[in-house]
């Protein structure tokens, strides 16, 4: 088990879970800092997780007991699945950005507030039964996902907070409550899924908490030019393995978004107008099977085009038609 030690008294722990997914791990740390014993996220809700988790604190010397707090990157499942088992057995506090706490509270005002939007979002992008199939998804996902409300308090944080000896950093983009987590002195990243070395993150639409459409793919890329910025070596990353001296992969991912808005624009040019229509056209047999995300994508494209003019967008029947400006 690879061991980081970052000063004395200072010491970050991989927990590394392998699965047959795109992803290829879950990955959560303990963090060590002289002080606190933290856990940076909290893998998927499987026994195969926790046992790696309660085998790496017995390997350090430590148990449940001495975990301090745990600190999430952001709410997606994949990055919470532990919480609440651990909260059952030890009462810690939970740190977040102030926009998880009605995701991991399942607020239900806010979750109704997302169908509606939904709704509204695959209707205006001409998805029709498509659209209509992913809100009963979504529907029967918040079902599913109450074994994941948070009953316990959330402290927030934001960007000119300092926590164990990690500066924070908000990297909105793939989620809206997305964070990461800086330790300037060894050149340290706790990326999260802002960035992972083998696949591109996606920007995922969301609402923000009244309702509008979050420019998710524009934040996104403000988020890696941010982390570019950063005089950074190692990226601990939500998933896959390690990532060394990431400007880079920073600067191939953020050349791959434009080139992928370019297609996208070649496909407008060539007549292809709705949402709907380009995400058929451009992902094929994907539009099915990874409806969520395609669509995703493509409306965060039509956004961040829109935003460099290079687009005009009429509603015609209640749907968004796009064309060359």
């Amino acid at each position: 088990m690879p061991l980081y030690r970052l000063k004395r008294g200072f010491s970050v722990y991989p927990i590394i879970v392998p699965t047959k997914y795109s992803v290829k791990s879950f990955n959560f740390y303990i963090v060590e800092d002289g002080d606190y014993l933290s856990l940076i996220d909290a893998g998927i809700d499987s026994d195969e997780c926790w046992d790696q988790f309660i085998n790496t604190l017995s390997e350090i010397g430590y148990t449940l007991k001495d975990l301090s707090q745990i600190i999430l990157t952001h709410t997606h499942e994949d990055h919470i699945g532990l919480v609440n088992r651990i909260l059952s057995l030890r009462e810690i506090p939970i740190y977040a950005h102030s926009k998880s706490i009605p995701r991991l509270k399942l607020d239900k005002g806010f979750q109704a507030l997302r169908i509606k939007f939904y709704k509204q979002l695959y209707d205006e992008m001409g998805c029709g039964e498509s659209g209509t199939r992913q809100i009963e998804r979504l529907l029967k996902g918040i079902q599913d996902r109450e074994k994941y409300t948070v009953h316990a308090d959330i402290i927030p944080l934001s960007k000119t907070d300092r926590i164990s000896g990690l500066q924070v950093i908000e990297t909105p983009g793939h989620a809206p409550d997305h964070l990461a987590f800086y330790q300037a002195e060894k050149k340290w990243l706790f990326g999260g899924d802002h960035l992972i070395g083998h696949i591109s993150s996606n920007a995922i639409i969301e609402p923000d908490l009244e309702g509008k459409r979050l420019l998710t793919l524009k934040e996104y890329i403000h988020s890696l030019e941010t982390c570019q910025k950063l005089d950074v070596e190692t990226v601990f990353a939500g998933h896959g393995r390690q990532i060394f001296n990431p400007k880079d992969l920073i600067t191939m991912r953020i050349n791959k978004i434009h080139q992928k808005s370019d297609q996208i624009m070649g496909l407008i040019k060539r007549g292809v107008s709705t949402a709907d229509q380009l995400a058929r056209t451009f992902y094929k047999d994907k539009y099915q099977s990874q409806f969520d995300l395609v669509m995703s994508e493509i409306i965060g494209h039509v956004d961040y085009l829109e935003v460099l003019n290079k687009i005009n967008k009429e509603l015609k029947d209640g749907v968004w038609h796009y064309t060359q400006a």
